[in-house]
């Protein structure tokens, strides 16, 4: 049999640890002297500390690796076992590395924030306007609403005005996530009979808005948001009309919602 300390050296697992397996019945020694306590160990007690030690490194706690230990499954049942962990090991990994992505947006949100866009005072044009109103069951349904108007206009024969401009308004007197009252408006060149829900109308301008640039996904506009408003606050200014979420580059034209580039702007005075 083998002294603790050379069962230790040919095992690479440290006597400390070697007697914490003993403490808790994980591995206990062949045989321990009366005279001074040393604990020997059979050669073939060899094999079943490196069992333990792959059990480690799969994740499993010592607790399981006791049980196993002592159950001694057979082949079939090991399988079973570990297939069970390998299970819960990906469903760590996808936690994981969706956590990973949320703090990777959150890292770029604050990275934006360090060099925010400044807000700008614009005057806003009195425009003829295309207009599509609609209550949708959510934001996302604005990527299905946008197309089905620009075919509509397209069937009317619309031209839209030069430069573009397109926004959104929420007519909602609260933040709403689901039936949501929106009305999207294109700037054309000439008012057209109202037909299939777009209406044409003369729309006027404001000669002050408090604009700011956002950069990135829709989902993220909440911080724009809040830094127009609190700059708004901050210079005692008035909102007299909805904001409008003018939009610039997205998904028409630009594969990379990072690179999306919405103007929000806010009418005072």
């Amino acid at each position: 049999m083998l002294k603790i300390g050379e069962f230790s050296k040919l095992c690479r697992v440290t006597v400390k640890t070697l007697r914490y397996y003993d403490e808790i019945d994980l591995l206990k020694p062949d045989m321990i002297s009366r005279e001074n306590g040393y604990r020997f160990y059979r050669p073939e007690k060899l094999a079943a500390v490196s069992e333990i030690q792959s059990l480690k490194d799969m994740g499993f706690s010592l607790e399981e690796i006791s049980r196993i230990m002592k159950d001694r499954l057979i082949p079939g049942q090991l399988i079973v076992l570990l297939s069970e962990k390998q299970k819960l090991l990906e469903e760590n990994i996808r936690a994981g590395q969706n956590s990973i992505t949320k703090i990777e947006t959150w890292k770029n949100e604050l990275k934006k924030e360090l060099k925010m866009e400044k807000v700008t005072i614009k005057q806003l044009p009195d425009i003829i306007a295309a207009t599509y109103r609609k209550i949708i069951p959510d934001f996302n349904y604005l990527f299905t609403m946008a197309p089905e108007m620009g075919d509509k206009m397209r069937k009317h024969g619309v031209v839209c005005r030069e430069p573009a401009y397109c926004f959104n308004i929420y007519h909602d007197p609260e933040c709403k996530d689901k039936d949501i009252d929106v009305e999207i408006v294109e700037a054309v060149v000439k008012k057209l009979p109202d037909a299939d829900g777009i209406i044409y109308k003369e729309m006027k301008g404001c000669k002050k808005a408090a604009c700011i640039y956002h950069r990135g996904p829709y989902e993220n506009f909440g911080r724009t948001y809040s830094a127009v408003f609190k700059w708004i606050e901050d210079n005692n200014l008035e909102i007299i009309g909805q904001p409008r979420e003018s939009y610039i580059d997205g998904c028409w034209n630009k594969e990379d919602p990072n690179e999306w580039l919405t103007e929000i702007q806010v009418p005072v005075k």
